[in-house]
């Protein structure tokens, strides 16, 4: 349960053969409770990083029923891999089916790429869920709302087809360019970047989330499918100006061009940095984040973050344990190494003291590769 002076796995076993004997069929190996300080189901825990405790007790032989892994299993690869390795008789998921309904049946069709995989977020299923609102799920809002929102392939008429010019492929751009093409809509894609993605292509490269990769490479299938189906251009690499955009509003879409007129603008642009008024700002040494995170800017060994809400926090999580000398080369989450995250949480595996947790001097934690301050105006908790 991942608590001080938890249970012990002597008790633990105790607790399973006790509910095979009131008639219990299949166990589930939840693991942790709300209170424990070590994350269980967030983003940052890497893939079935929990299931080595349902193999523990299914080695054991000590219940006949199945045992049911679970925690951070959104992938049909990992489901494959925790079968395969004999860890579980069965996987409980949960998360994965409200970012996609589909899932299984993508999977038993090999179509795993097309899967929009959940990436562990919270934001609107966890958090919703305690205070009383309606679950969805932020890669896929139609989640639980599915009698409200309707998405179905060509379903407008031809009287509603729009040419609809979207400005931006972020997260907001690309759900749009998605959901406009499916209905029908003939759709114009246009982003600066040479790639879809926005801002979660910065995201993506702070240790913990890489699940941000799956979610662009989602839509980077689907809208390559609307591509090759003739609902979607996609011009990457192009800045849209306002009087561009006047332009292909008043444009004729004669004359044989491949240009069509622009009905509708879509913008999806995101937001830019907030520059504080701070001297010495335009000194060499001083980066933003868009710097570090996109550009790769060189940073060096001691820094000063300023700022302490969401993205000062993962730009030090990153310079923390990215080397800018040695590794220019972004994780993918199953490429994370779920036993050096056990080991800096303080993770048992072998279950010998109480709680699964281990002596604080037997926690090992990953070398840092800088000295971070993380600076915040106020007095407090961040936030």
């Amino acid at each position: 349960d991942l608590v001080q002076d938890g249970s012990s796995w002597e008790e633990v076993v105790a607790l399973a053969q006790a509910l095979e004997g009131a008639g219990v069929t299949i166990i589930n190996t939840g693991i942790g409770w709300h209170e424990a300080r070590i994350p269980t189901i967030a983003t940052s825990v890497p893939r079935g990083a929990f299931s080595f405790v349902t193999k523990k007790l299914r080695d054991e032989n000590v219940v006949s029923v199945p045992l049911c892994a679970t925690n951070r299993i959104n992938a049909p690869s990992t489901v494959e891999s925790i079968l395969a390795n004999g860890d579980a008789d069965l996987i409980s998921m949960a998360r994965p089916f409200l970012a996609d309904p589909d899932i299984v049946k993508k999977s038993r069709e090999g179509l795993d790429r097309e899967i929009n995989t959940c990436i562990a977020c919270n934001q609107a299923c966890l958090d919703h869920a305690f205070i009383g609102k309606t679950a969805s799920c932020l890669v896929n809002p139609r989640a639980c709302h599915e009698t409200e929102i309707s998405i179905e392939p060509n379903s407008i008429t031809p009287d509603q087809k729009l040419n609809i010019g979207v400005v931006g492929s972020g997260p907001a751009g690309m759900a749009f360019v998605h959901t406009a093409a499916t209905i029908g809509h003939n759709v114009t894609l246009f982003d600066k970047s040479e790639e879809i993605g926005g801002q979660f292509n910065m995201a993506k490269r702070i240790p913990g989330k890489e699940e941000f990769h799956e979610t662009i490479r989602y839509f980077t299938v689907q809208l390559e499918k609307l591509r090759k189906e003739g609902k979607l251009d996609v011009n990457l690499g192009t800045e849209v100006s306002f009087s561009e955009m006047e332009r292909r509003s008043s444009s004729t879409g004669e004359g044989g061009g491949a240009e069509k007129k622009i009905d509708k603008w879509i913008i999806a642009t995101g937001v830019d940095p907030r520059v504080p008024n701070i001297p010495g700002l335009d000194h060499p040494n001083v980066l933003s984040y868009i710097d570090v995170l996109r550009n790769k800017a060189k940073v060096g060994h001691k820094v000063a973050v300023i700022g302490a809400g969401g993205i000062g926090f993962d730009v030090s999580e990153y310079l923390l344990h990215h080397d800018d000398a040695h590794d220019d080369h972004d994780k993918r989450a199953d490429e994370v190494d779920a036993d050096e995250f056990l080991e800096n949480w303080g993770v048992d595996k072998n279950n010998t003291k109480r709680g699964g947790l281990l002596p604080d001097e037997d926690v090992k934690m990953t070398k840092s590769q800088r000295e971070i301050v993380l600076m915040q105006r106020k007095k407090g908790k961040t936030r």
